[in-house]
């Protein structure tokens, strides 16, 4: 099968390059390095299944070219990371919302099936935890840039379905949980590849806000390989999945193991949300996926611990 990966040079996509690539698909990558990065994908420069194109999701010439050529779209291209998102609402919403738009349109136009790459931000501040895919959304004022990202990922999901609908064409919603492992740079605000490095150099491990709050970590190559299980998955057709862990650690806890699985001497600090971010920054407290579908679904489950991927993360700092 010939497989087109937007945002295929990033953390995320340049792993699901590699799952497709090792079961003998070929690989059509679409990527503008604005976030990710070459390296993350020159192993497979020669290889004959592989086409590396530069350029962005919102030239439609050449999206037009590469989805006339494949058989299913990944669509991960997206602005990431909270640092980014609230440095940069304006293009966090043209990039996610155009970007969607513009793959859709191409989608319907040559009858591709499309997975969107959504994420648990579509949650927002619900309190109904874990989250299941049917659950509502609660969404924080449009005056908070933070939440720029999960309403246009929502918008994401909604355009897909409602393309689903009109023109018949095969989508799937992948909701995912902080995903981490090599290749994750913390260059706009990831936390594990953050701690990592400062507890690598030495440097204070700073926690943002009490550090209570609590995220799910699943490593990408659990991740990756449910992804790439989806090319085999109709079922899943038109519906929303969550991928991630539902081993749930406190930042707290997360900024000590850190430190204790690298044997840093680095001491643990805490500065506001404001201070990391901007006036007024609001956060989830709890993100916890509730996985039974795709358990279900393709046979899921998050099989590498924090541990070992803070092992894996330490080892490309």
């Amino acid at each position: 099968m010939k497989v087109l990966i937007t945002g295929g040079a990033g953390f995320i996509g340049s792993h699901l390059c590699d799952v497709l690539l090792g079961r003998g698909h070929s690989v059509m990558i679409l990527d503008d390095l604005s976030t990710g990065s070459m390296s993350n994908v020159e192993q497979h420069l020669d290889t004959p299944d592989f086409t590396l194109a530069i350029d962005t999701v919102l030239d439609e010439m050449v999206l037009d070219r590469l989805v006339s050529e494949c058989d299913v779209i990944y669509h991960l291209a997206a602005a990431v990371g909270v640092q980014l998102i609230v440095q940069k609402p304006l293009h966090t919403i043209r990039t996610n919302v155009e970007g969607t738009t513009h793959v859709l349109n191409m989608a319907q136009r040559y009858g591709k099936k499309v997975v969107i790459a959504s994420t648990s931000e579509v949650y927002g501040k619900s309190s109904k935890v874990p989250f299941s895919e049917g659950d509502d959304t609660v969404s924080g004022p449009t005056t908070k840039h933070r939440w720029a990202y999960a309403c246009s990922k929502a918008i994401d999901e909604f355009a897909g379905f409602a393309m689903a609908k009109e023109s018949g064409i095969p989508v799937c919603v992948l909701r995912l949980f902080n995903t981490v492992g090599r290749r994750q740079s913390g260059q706009y605000g990831m936390v594990v590849p953050n701690f990592v490095k400062q507890a690598l150099n030495g440097d204070p491990i700073t926690v943002f806000g009490n550090g209570e709050q609590t995220r799910c970590f699943a490593n990408v190559a659990d991740v990756t390989r449910a992804m790439a299980d989806l090319l085999s998955c109709p079922a899943a057709e038109g519906e929303v999945v969550n991928l991630g862990s539902n081993s749930e650690i406190s930042i707290n806890d997360l900024a000590h193991t850190v430190k204790a699985t690298l044997q840093s001497n680095s001491e643990i600090t805490h500065i506001s949300y404001d201070e990391a971010y901007e006036d007024g920054f609001e956060d989830m407290l709890r993100r916890v996926p509730d996985l039974s579908k795709a358990e279900r679904l393709l046979g899921y489950a998050s099989t590498i611990d924090l541990e070992q991927t803070i092992l894996e993360v330490a080892g490309h700092a």
